[in-house]
């Protein structure tokens, strides 16, 4: 079969299209053949060696196919069926193994494009919007990279809530996406400040929560819009990790309170990923969220959908098809 492989951390010059053995399912697992794999940061961080792996190793952490041969003890689940996952690494491949417990079937009536799209990003904006801070009706929020596949997703999930959101984009397009995903104010990045932007949104009230994946650029400025006790959710670095920070600092700007989530944690447990990514599939089957794939490549062109996705040249969910 062939997969995207990486014999040494560097740009998206490292990934090779090699031709490797299929694998065969062990105990607990599935053999999935690949319909569409997910193009996520964590892929870039993990090809860059922000995020070191051994070597070799087959990249990519989330897909959607069908069964294809189940290994001994993979309860749940019989060839044929179709299903969706994420933090499964080796998902830029035509054939990928899968633990059971971690693979959720795709509901009937659900395109696995679609399921492919929402595993981890979907599930991102859902633990954002429900607990990590809990919004309700009153609440106002920043989401940067509001044309985003995370940012699309969970400004439509702010919304449900009743949450005023502001979202930061950099073209005409992008801007047009968030409103029709239901931001309230859109600021451009790359004309305006976007603090001075905010505030003058706000006024005196300030922000419950800043929604921020953009880390270096953004993160010194997305404290200053922040109410007394307010909350800086930092749970992306695309401009790269934030510099050390005094944490004082969070004492002289309001007690405010930091947080750096990631999805794993959000479902540790299988209890934990049914309910959640129920949840996400049952809002995008009855309609209440939309999801965009804003661009689709060839696996054979990862190197070309990763440099889109560095230059801030996509928007919604990136995907790449065997």
């Amino acid at each position: 079969m062939k997969a995207i492989r990486i014999q040494s951390h560097g740009g998206s010059d490292a990934m090779k299209v090699d031709e490797v053995p299929t694998p065969q399912p062990g105990k607990g697992q599935l053999l999935v053949k690949l319909d569409a794999a997910g193009l996520n940061f964590v892929d870039v961080y993990q090809r860059s060696g922000l995020y070191p792996q051994q070597m070799p190793f087959t990249l990519g952490n989330e897909g959607a196919g069908t069964v294809d041969a189940l290994g001994e003890g993979a309860a749940g689940f019989k060839k044929g069926d179709k299903v969706a996952w994420t933090g499964v690494l080796g998902s830029y491949a035509e054939y990928v193994l899968v633990p059971a417990d971690r693979a959720v079937l795709v509901p009937s009536g659900m395109e696995t494009k679609i399921a492919a799209a929402i595993m981890l990003q979907g599930m991102t904006a859902h633990y954002l919007a429900h607990d990590t801070y809990p919004l309700k009706k009153g609440d106002w929020c920043l989401v940067h990279s509001g044309a985003g596949g995370v940012g699309l997703l969970l400004i439509q999930m702010a919304k449900l809530h009743g949450a005023t959101v502001i979202t930061t984009v950099s073209t005409e397009e992008k801007a047009k996406l968030a409103r029709e995903a239901g931001a309230d104010h859109v600021i451009f990045y790359n004309k305006d400040d976007f603090e001075k932007e905010t505030l003058k949104l706000a006024g005196d009230r300030k922000l419950d929560v800043v929604y921020d994946a953009v880390g270096k650029d953004t993160f010194d400025k997305g404290l200053n819009v922040l109410r007394r006790r307010g909350l800086m959710v930092l749970y992306g670095q695309s401009s790269g990790p934030v510099p050390p920070l005094q944490l004082n600092t969070l004492n002289a700007k309001g007690s405010l309170f930091l947080t750096r989530p990631s999805l794993p944690h959000h479902i540790f447990t299988r209890q934990d990923l049914e309910q959640r990514a129920g949840a996400v599939m049952g809002m995008v089957s009855q309609g209440k969220v939309k999801v965009r794939i804003g661009a689709t490549f060839p696996l054979s062109q990862a190197k070309q959908a990763h440099d889109a996705l560095e230059g801030r040249k996509t928007t919604g969910k990136v995907l790449l098809l065997p």
